[in-house]
């Protein structure tokens, strides 16, 4: 059955010459009229052009096209960088025939390359006539770098008896341990909704969803998550009630982007779920969530499927959070292999190797501290991670 992508909206996606082999590297998204936008962007100190620019730009609270590229993040390039970044929004704008101010960017790949601007503006007028309805798979190739997969996600709810749909695209398998959302993810809804809602929304979503992965510990210069709102839908998000169901369909899809980032992190084989309860508070939880999350020791641990448990309790242990050694739990899954001090013997710990050889599953980690719980999704380090990040530029 056909996918039914947001009214509204068209994409496209195509090979412009920026990255070898004559892959799809070039990528648009416009609404068919004049829409709400908000986004979340990167809080690193090092912020690419396309990431100034939008941050400038979103202030007002409208846009109607995104362009993104991948292959060059256009980050430390200095005036040239910018300029070029303007130019190649000029050029939509022109062919669209639309504000440029409009026109928002994205760019990921290499830092410190310049924009390959004369290959971009060549294809911008093939780009947007290229555009439709069901160009969102292509957008989402588009913005690949060391992805495997695509990745897009369309949903609908009814939202005072009327359905609303939004459709996320997203990129992202390496650099990712997001301080505001993931690399680049765009999403399109055909709600009414307000700039100041959608900024809420948005914030909301990405807490719950991309501020809670990890692949590697990196957090991108580039890292940009823009969402934009054109009404055809003809319902207005403005009461308590319909921000709620709002709020729940969007974060939906962002979750779902989420983790089909983290299965596809670079040469993971697991998505894992880490699980805290039983902190005295919700930043405690996440403290101890994070630092197992992200350590080397229990990524690799997690790939050679070894029921190593003391790993897990010295990072827990090293996060700066405090609790009773004595009182802490470790399981994976349903199955405890840490409590009351020590650990529960071979038999469990082979019945927690059987756990680990599924690709998905869930570590928990109850501190008996209190009632906070906080929960991340990582994945495992496999030696494919090294091997593509040795050699990422070359």
């Amino acid at each position: 059955m056909k996918t039914m992508f947001t009214p509204g909206f068209r994409a496209s996606g195509i090979p412009a010459g920026i990255k070898k082999h004559a892959k799809p590297d070039l990528g648009l998204i416009v609404s068919d009229a004049p829409a709400a936008a908000a986004g979340v962007f990167t809080k690193n100190r090092v912020k690419a052009a396309p990431v100034l620019i939008d941050m400038e730009r979103i202030a007002c609270g409208k846009a109607r096209a995104i362009l993104v590229n991948s292959g060059c993040a256009n980050c430390c390039t200095g005036r040239q960088g910018h300029a070029d970044a303007l130019a190649t929004a000029r050029a939509v704008a022109e062919t669209l025939g639309i504000d440029e101010n409009e026109v928002l960017l994205a760019s990921t790949g290499v830092i410190g390359q310049p924009l390959p601007v004369d290959k971009m503006l060549s294809a911008i007028p093939a780009l947007v006539q290229g555009l439709s309805e069901d160009g969102f798979p292509r957008l989402a190739e588009a913005m690949m770098t060391t992805d495997t997969v695509p990745k897009c996600v369309v949903r609908t709810a009814d939202i005072g008896g009327k359905p609303v749909s939004v459709t996320g695209v997203a990129k992202g398998a390496g650099m990712i341990q997001p301080n505001m959302a993931t690399l680049l993810c765009f999403l399109a809804t055909d709600a009414a909704a307000s700039p100041v809602t959608l900024k809420t929304v948005l914030k909301r979503a990405t807490d719950a969803s991309f501020n809670r992965i990890t692949i590697d510990g990196d957090t991108s210069t580039n890292d940009t998550a823009i969402i934009l709102a054109n009404g055809a839908s003809g319902v207005p998000i403005d009461d308590a009630a319909q921000e709620m169901a709002f709020q729940e369909l969007v974060s939906g899809v962002m979750v779902e982007l989420a983790k089909m980032l983290v299965r596809d992190g670079e040469g993971a084989t697991k998505l894992v779920q880490i699980r805290v309860c039983g902190a005295n508070t919700e930043g405690d939880a996440r403290q101890v969530a994070d630092t197992v999350a992200n350590s080397a020791l229990v990524k690799t641990a997690i790939f050679g499927e070894d029921a190593n448990w003391g790993r897990i309790l010295a990072a827990a242990g090293r996060s700066g959070v405090d609790f009773d050694p004595d009182r802490i739990e470790i399981r994976f899954d349903d199955v405890t292999i840490f409590s009351k001090g020590s650990g529960r013997g071979a038999d469990v710990e082979d019945a927690v190797t059987r756990v680990m050889k599924q690709p998905e599953f869930c570590i928990g980690i109850d501190l008996h501290a209190g009632e906070a719980f906080y929960s991340m999704w990582t994945c495992d380090f496999s030696v494919d991670y090294v091997r593509i990040n040795a050699d990422y530029r070359s």
